[in-house]
């Protein structure tokens, strides 16, 4: 029989042996003998959560030779029982982009340029500006001689991508340098 006879299509090997659902061998081809699945060849799985909104979908990350290969729906996830939206899926393109960003970078007042810097810079820089803000805008009290002890020169955004433990810390930061605008991703 030539591979180009109906008599080998598929759908007739399937009737002819008894298989109409197409879930025995009837419906494989040489091709498809062939092939692995994605993760086959993974070192390890390493559990995580989706970073794009506050759902906290579970994620099984594959990863081969310390890169990901693969980020799939963890189905052991009560939340979303293996089910990712499609910005969930891209997920590794997130990780794995040409384009993705992997150094500090700072564009001065002015310029045109960006310039590198190294993560003690920028966090000496960041908190420099943290304090000065801070005591630029402060209020000890109001018009009526009200305490305040806050300053309102100073706000904060909290993200999805962190989880509970590390909000709990950065409102704890914000509150206790007096910053009363916080706010987080998943009330807005």
């Amino acid at each position: 029989m030539t591979s180009f006879s109906p008599l080998n299509w598929p759908v007739v090997r399937q009737l002819r042996n008894k298989d109409p659902f197409g879930r025995d061998a009837n419906t494989q081809s040489a091709k498809s003998e062939g092939l692995e699945g994605r993760i086959a060849d993974a070192d390890r799985v390493v559990q995580s959560v989706c970073p794009y909104c506050a759902v906290g979908c579970s994620q099984r990350v594959y990863v081969k030779d310390n890169k990901v290969i693969q980020i799939e729906g963890d189905p052991d996830s009560p939340i979303s029982r293996g089910r990712l939206c499609p910005k969930g899926s891209a997920s590794e393109q997130l990780v794995n982009s040409a384009t993705r960003l992997t150094k500090i970078k700072y564009r001065a007042p002015y310029s045109t340029e960006w310039q590198e810097l190294d993560q003690d810079t920028a966090m000496d820089m960041i908190a420099d500006r943290y304090v000065e803000s801070r005591r630029n805008g402060w209020q000890d009290k109001d018009e009526h001689g009200r305490v305040l002890n806050r300053t309102m020169a100073i706000a904060g955004l909290g993200g999805a991508t962190l989880d509970n433990e590390e909000n709990y810390l950065i409102k704890k930061l914000f509150t206790a340098t007096g910053a009363i605008q916080v706010e987080n991703q998943a009330r807005i």
